[in-house]
C-alpha cells in the first residue's frame, strides 16, 4: 500500500500493539522453556523432556552434520551420513513437531512487528511518554519485546539441530522440505548476532524510537536519583508538609510516577544500541544511555536471563568507525557501574526501608489519607520492587483538574472520530455522582482507557486533524483522569503492575536464603510471611501460549509455599519449647523437695550449727530471675518472648491463603507443630529410664505439665489458635497405650514401670521363686510360647486326638519338652493379668464414685450386647467397658498385644493350629503340677503358694483373645480344653508315687477356678467331664491340711 493510499486512522495501531505485546510475552515463555528443558529445572525445565536424538550416541555424527550444513542439507547425496535418522523420521516429526513450529510462530511474530513498525513510521506517528503515555509505552515495549525475543531465540543452542531434523525427516517422509523451512533456516542465519542484524533492520525506524526515547528525559533523571536527593526532598513522605496532607497528590505525567525503572532501563540501552546514530547527534540522548549505563552492569531479558550491557555495546560499537569516543564512554560508565551503583542502590533500599515504614504506619492510623495520597502508595510500591529486582538480578551476576477547564480547551478542529471518543469522555465523567459511590455500585472504566488510546493513535499520527502534539495539556489532563480511573476499578492490576516481583519463582536458591536471613533475625521475622504470600503469584507468570509450564511452576510454589510455612511454625515452636523448658525450671524450684535445703540451713542457723564448706554461695530462692536493677537489663525469657510475638504476628497476619487451587493455613501448621512437639515433651518429662526403671513421680509430672500448658494458652494472646483443641487432641492420646504416631504414652510407660516393679515385688513378698527368681523371670519372658509349641507340634497334634487312650498319652507326654516352662509362663501372664484386674477394679471404684451415671451406661452397653453382634463392633464395646474398669469376656488390650506379634512367615492357618495346640499343651501338662511342693492350696490367701491359681485367669484370656483374633469358637476351644485337662488329672488319681501326688487336690481345683473364672463355661460341662465328688473331697481334704499345718 502506498503512503498516499494509507488511512492512519484505519491502521488500528492501538489495537495491534497490545495483541502483539501479549503475543510477544507468550512467544518468550515458548522460547524460554525450549532454551531451559535439559539444564537444572526452571520453570519448565524438566531434564526428561528433551528429545532424545539430541543426547543420542548413535544419532551424534548425523546431528552434527545437520548443524555444520544449516540451512542448506544435501540429503540425497548423503545417505550414509544420515542413513541412520531413516528409521526414526517418524518419531522425529511427532517429537520435534512443537520445537519446530514454535520457531515458525517467532518468525511469524517478527514479520507482524516489522510490519507494524513500517506502518507507524509511514504515519509519522508522535512519542511522548508524558503526552500519550499508553502509544509510547506499548510501543517501546513491542521494541524490547522484539529484540528480546530474538536475543534469547539465538541462545538456544540446539535451534539449528532441531529445526534440521524436522526438516529432513519431513523431506524423507512427504518428499519435499517444509513450506516453511527456507525462511525459517535464513532467520536462524541471518540472527545468529541478534544485536548488530537488528541494528540495521531498525535504521528506517530510528526516528521514531529516537523521539520515543528522548521523551524520557524529564521522567528517567527523575526517577534514577540518589537516595541523598531523595531524602532533602522527603519523597513519599506525607508528615513533610503538614498544611497539605489532605491535599491530593497530583501530577502532569501521573502514569509516569509509578512507571518500572528497570522498563525505562531496557527501553534505553537496547532503544539507543538499534538507533545509535542520536548517541552523536542528540545530547539528551547521550545523556539517558550515560545515566542507564552507570545504574547497572546487567538487565533482564526475560525471567532470570540477564543481557550484559557494557561488554554488549562495547562489543557493538568497537567495529563502528568513528565510535571511539562512545567506546571509552561505555568503559567509564562500566567502572562507574561497578564502583558506585552497589552503594547506590543499597543507600536507596536504606530510604525505603524507613520511608515504606514511615507510610504504612501513617496510612495504617489515618486511613482517610488512602485516597488522596494513592499515587504515593503506588510510587513507593514501584521503587521498591524496582530496588528488589535490581539487587535480585545482580546478586546473581555479579560482576487535580474540574469539567470546566475540560470543556474550555480548544478543540474547534476535532474531526468526527475524535469527536466522539471526547464525547463519550464527557459522557462518561458527566454521568458519575457520589450517590453511585454510596449506592456500591460497580465501576469498570476499561472502554475509557481503550478509547484514549485509540485517541492517542488517531492523534499522534502526522497530517492528524488533532495534534496531540499541539495539545500536551489534553494529553496530561486525560493521563491524570485515567489514573483516577484505575483508582476506581483496576486496583488489582495497578498493585500488580508496580509490585509484582513473581520473577523470584526463578531466583528460588536466592529466595530461599533470604526467607533463611529474615526468619533468623528476630527484628525482620514478622515480615517473613511475604515470603509464602509471595508464592501465590507464582502463576502470573504463565502465559496461555506455554500451559505446559503451568504444573511445573504451580508444583514449585506450593512446595516452596509448604517450606516457608512449615520452616515458621518449627521456629515458632521451638521458641514456645525454649520459654515452656524455662518455665518448667522455675515451676520445678517451688517443689516441697526443694525447700529441705532451705529448712535446713534455717534450723542449723538457729542453733548455731556450722555446716558445709566455707564460702559456699547461698542457694538462689525462687523469684530472683524477677528482680532487676533497672530496666535495660533483659533476660533470656525476655529475648524469647519478643522474638516469638514478632514471629507470632507473622503467622497470624492472614487466616489462609490460595496457591494454585490450594489453601494453605499459616495456624494449622503452627497447631500440629505444637501437637507434636507437646506430646513428646510430655513423655519426655516422665523421664523413664529402662534400665534402671527410673521415672518421674507422677506428681513432678503433673507440675510441669501445668507450666507448659500455661505457656501455650499465653500463644492465644500472640495467634489465633484453639489452644483447647491442641489440649483435647495430646492428652487425650496420652491415656491409650500408643498416641496417633505409634508411639508410647505417658500411660503405657507408667503402666510398664508398674508392671515391672509391682510384678518383681510380689513375686518377692509372696516367695513365688527361689534366690534366681529374677533370672529366671528374665528367662521366661524371652522364650516365646510360640516356640515352645513349634518343637513339640507333632506330639501335640497326636495327644490332640488321643486323649480317650491313657496309654498313648503316656507315651506321647513322655516326648514333650519344656512342660515346667510352658507352665511357669502361663503363671507369670496370670500374674500380670491379674494385677491388672486389681487395678481395673480399683479403677471401677473411683469411676463410680465421680461418675456414676456414665459408668451405669457402659455397663448397660456391655450386659446387653448380643452375642451374634459383629466382633468389631463388640470389640468397641469392650473397649469402652475395660477403659472404665469393667471385666470384659474379651480383653481388648491382650487382642491387640497379640495382634501385634503376628508372625509374617507363618499362614493364619498355622497360626490357628499353633494356638490351639497351645490350649493343649497347657491342659496334659498341668498334673505336673501336683509334684510341686509349692502347689498347696492356702485357704487363708484362697489360692496356690506358687500363684498357680492365676492360671484360671490367663487360660481364658489367653484362649479368648487368641481365637478372636483367628476367628474361631472360643466356646468349643475351652471345651476342648476342659476334657483334655480333666482326663489327664485323672490319671493322676490312679498314681501309687506320692511325689507326683503329693499336691493332687490342690491341683484339682485349678478345674473348678477355671469354670469359675470362664464366661464360656459351665459347672454342667464340668460334671461331664470331672466328677464333683473328686472337687468336693479336694476342697475338704486341703482345709483339713491347712487346720492341721495351724495346729
Amino acid at each position: 500500500m502506498s503512503r498516499g493510499a494509507l488511512q492512519p486512522s484505519q491502521q488500528k495501531l492501538a489495537e495491534k500493539l497490545t495483541i502483539l505485546n501479549d503475543r510477544g510475552i507468550g512467544m518468550l515463555t515458548r522460547i524460554y522453556n525450549i532454551k531451559k528443558q535439559g539444564q537444572v529445572w526452571k520453570a519448565c525445565g524438566d531434564p526428561k523432556a528433551k528429545p532424545s536424538y539430541l543426547i543420542d550416541k548413535n544419532l551424534e555424527s548425523a546431528v552434527k552434520f545437520i548443524v555444520r550444513k544449516f540451512p542448506a542439507i544435501e540429503t540425497r547425496n548423503n545417505n550414509q551420513q544420515l542413513a541412520q535418522l531413516q528409521k526414526e523420521k517418524s518419531e522425529i516429526l511427532k517429537n520435534l513437531a512443537l520445537y519446530y513450529f514454535t520457531f515458525v510462530d517467532v518468525m511469524e511474530f517478527k514479520d507482524h512487528v516489522c510490519e507494524l513498525l513500517n506502518t507507524i513510521d509511514a504515519c509519522q506517528v508522535f512519542f511522548d511518554i508524558t503526552v500519550n503515555f499508553d502509544l509510547t509505552k506499548n510501543y517501546l515495549d513491542l521494541v524490547v519485546t522484539y529484540i528480546t525475543l530474538m536475543m534469547l531465540l539465538s541462545r538456544i543452542e540446539e535451534r539449528k539441530a532441531i529445526i534440521g531434523l524436522y526438516n529432513y525427516a519431513h523431506e524423507m517422509t512427504h518428499g519435499s522440505s517444509d513450506r516453511e523451512y527456507p525462511r525459517l533456516g535464513q532467520m536462524i542465519v541471518d540472527y545468529e548476532n541478534p544485536l548488530k542484524k537488528m541494528m540495521e533492520e531498525f535504521v528506517p525506524h530510528g526516528k521514531s524510537l529516537q523521539d520515543a526515547l528522548v521523551s524520557l528525559q524529564m521522567v528517567y533523571p527523575r526517577r534514577n536519583l540518589s537516595a541523598d536527593q531523595w531524602r532533602n526532598a522527603q519523597l513519599l513522605s506525607l508528615i513533610s508538609a503538614p498544611s497539605t496532607m489532605l491535599n491530593p497528590a497530583q501530577s502532569d505525567t501521573m502514569p509516569c510516577e509509578y512507571l518500572s525503572l528497570d522498563t525505562m532501563e531496557k527501553w534505553i540501552v537496547f532503544g539507543f544500541i538499534l538507533c545509535h546514530a542520536a548517541l552523536n547527534t542528540d545530547p539528551a540522548a547521550l545523556s539517558l544511555w550515560k545515566l542507564a549505563l552507570q545504574s547497572s552492569s546487567c538487565l533482564c531479558l526475560f525471567r532470570d536471563e540477564v543481557f550484559h550491557i557494557h561488554k554488549a555495546a562495547e562489543d557493538l560499537f568497537v567495529n563502528i568507525r568513528g565510535y571511539n569516543k562512545r567506546v571509552n564512554d561505555i568503559r567509564e560508565c562500566k567502572e562507574s557501574a561497578l564502583s558506585h551503583a552497589g552503594s547506590m542502590h543499597r543507600e536507596r533500599r536504606k530510604f525505603l526501608r524507613s520511608a515504606l515504614k514511615e507510610l504504612a504506619t501513617v496510612l495504617a492510623d489515618q486511613p482517610g489519607l488512602l485516597g488522596p495520597k494513592a499515587l504515593f502508595v503506588f510510587m513507593a510500591l514501584s521503587f521498591a520492587r524496582d530496588e528488589i529486582i535490581w539487587l535480585l538480578r545482580h546478586a546473581d551476576n555479579i560482576q487535580k483538574k474540574s469539567t470546566d477547564d475540560f470543556i474550555d480547551k480548544n478543540l474547534s478542529v476535532c474531526p468526527e472520530d475524535e469527536s466522539i471518543i471526547m464525547s463519550s469522555f464527557v459522557n462518561t465523567m458527566t454521568s458519575l455522582s457520589v450517590k453511585q459511590v454510596e449506592d456500591g455500585d460497580v465501576f469498570d472504566f476499561r472502554g475509557m482507557r481503550l478509547d484514549w488510546f485509540r485517541l492517542q493513535a488517531y492523534t499522534s499520527v502526522s497530517k492528524a486533524s488533532l495534534g496531540l502534539a499541539d495539545h500536551r495539556e489534553l494529553g496530561k489532563m486525560m493521563n491524570t483522569i485515567i489514573f483516577h480511573t484505575k483508582m476506581a476499578d483496576s486496583l488489582v492490576e495497578m498493585l500488580v503492575e508496580t509490585s509484582d516481583v513473581s520473577i523470584f519463582c526463578f531466583y528460588s536458591r536466592a529466595f530461599e536464603k533470604m526467607f533463611q536471613q529474615c526468619l533468623e533475625l528476630p527484628s525482620q521475622s514478622r515480615y517473613s510471611i511475604s515470603f509464602p504470600l509471595l508464592c501465590t503469584h507464582f502463576m502470573s507468570c504463565t502465559h496461555e501460549l506455554c500451559p505446559e509450564e503451568r504444573h511445573h511452576i504451580g508444583d514449585r510454589s506450593l512446595s516452596l509455599c509448604n517450606m516457608f510455612l512449615d520452616e515458621m511454625a518449627k521456629q515458632a515452636r521451638n521458641l514456645i519449647t525454649d520459654i515452656c523448658t524455662e518455665q518448667c525450671t522455675l515451676s520445678d524450684q517451688l517443689l516441697p523437695k526443694h525447700c529441705a535445703k532451705t529448712i535446713s540451713q534455717a534450723v542449723n542457723k538457729k542453733s548455731k550449727k556450722q555446716t558445709g564448706k566455707k564460702g559456699e554461695p547461698e542457694r538462689e530462692k525462687p523469684g530472683v530471675e524477677s528482680m532487676r536493677k533497672n530496666r535495660l537489663l533483659v533476660t533470656n525469657l525476655d529475648k524469647l518472648h519478643t522474638a516469638l510475638s514478632e514471629l507470632c504476628f507473622s503467622i497470624n497476619y492472614v487466616p489462609n491463603m490460595m496457591v494454585w487451587e490450594h489453601t494453605f493455613t499459616p495456624r494449622e501448621y503452627l497447631t500440629s507443630h505444637l501437637e507434636i512437639r507437646f506430646t513428646k515433651s510430655i513423655v519426655g518429662m516422665t523421664m523413664y529410664n529402662q534400665a534402671t526403671q527410673e521415672i518421674a513421680k507422677p506428681s513432678e509430672l503433673l507440675t510441669s505439665v501445668r507450666a507448659y500448658m500455661t505457656v501455650l494458652q499465653s500463644i492465644e494472646n500472640y495467634v489465633q489458635i484453639d489452644i483447647t483443641r491442641v489440649f483435647n487432641n495430646v492428652l487425650l492420646q496420652q491415656t491409650q497405650h500408643l498416641d496417633s504416631h505409634g508411639e508410647p504414652t505417658i500411660t503405657s510407660l507408667y503402666t510398664n514401670w508398674l508392671m515391672m516393679s509391682l510384678s518383681g515385688k510380689m513375686y518377692r513378698l509372696l516367695q513365688t521363686y527361689s534366690h534366681n527368681s529374677s533370672a529366671y523371670l528374665s528367662y521366661c519372658l524371652l522364650l516365646p510360647l510360640q516356640k515352645l509349641v513349634v518343637d513339640n507340634v507333632e506330639v501335640l497334634t497326636q495327644m490332640r486326638t488321643s486323649f480317650d487312650k491313657p496309654d498313648h498319652m503316656a507315651a506321647l507326654f513322655k516326648r514333650l519338652t519344656s512342660v515346667d516352662s510352658v507352665l511357669k509362663r502361663m503363671t507369670i501372664i496370670g500374674v500380670i493379668l491379674s494385677f491388672r484386674s486389681l487395678a481395673q477394679e480399683a479403677l471401677r471404684d473411683v469411676l463410680s464414685c465421680h461418675i456414676p451415671f456414665l459408668v451405669s451406661s457402659v455397663e448397660d452397653f456391655k450386659d446387653h450386647i448380643p452375642r451374634e453382634t459383629d466382633m468389631k463392633v463388640a470389640m468397641n464395646v469392650y473397649e469402652l467397658s475395660s477403659a472404665a474398669g469393667l471385666p470384659c469376656e474379651i480383653d481388648p488390650a491382650l487382642v491387640v498385644a497379640l495382634s501385634s506379634q503376628k508372625s509374617e512367615n507363618i499362614s493364619p492357618e498355622e497360626e490357628y493350629k499353633i494356638a490351639c495346640l497351645l490350649m493343649v499343651f497347657v491342659a496334659v501338662s498341668m498334673p505336673t503340677l501336683a509334684s510341686n511342693v509349692m502347689s498347696q492350696y492356702s485357704p487363708a490367701i484362697e489360692g496356690h503358694c506358687n500363684n498357680i491359681h492365676c492360671l484360671a485367669k490367663a487360660i481364658n484370656q489367653i484362649a479368648a483373645s487368641l481365637f478372636t483374633i483367628h476367628k474361631g469358637s472360643i466356646e468349643d476351644r475351652l471345651k476342648e480344653f476342659l476334657a483334655l485337662a480333666s482326663s489327664s488329672l485323672l490319671k493322676i488319681g490312679q498314681e501309687t508315687d506320692k511325689s507326683t501326688t503329693r499336691n493332687r487336690e490342690s491341683v484339682y481345683l485349678l478345674l473348678d477356678m477355671i469354670v469359675q473364672e470362664s464366661p464360656f463355661l459351665t459347672m454342667d460341662l464340668l460334671e461331664s467331664c470331672f466328677p464333683y465328688v473328686l472337687l468336693r473331697n479336694a476342697y475338704h481334704a486341703v482345709y483339713k491340711q491347712s487346720v492341721s499345718s495351724s495346729a
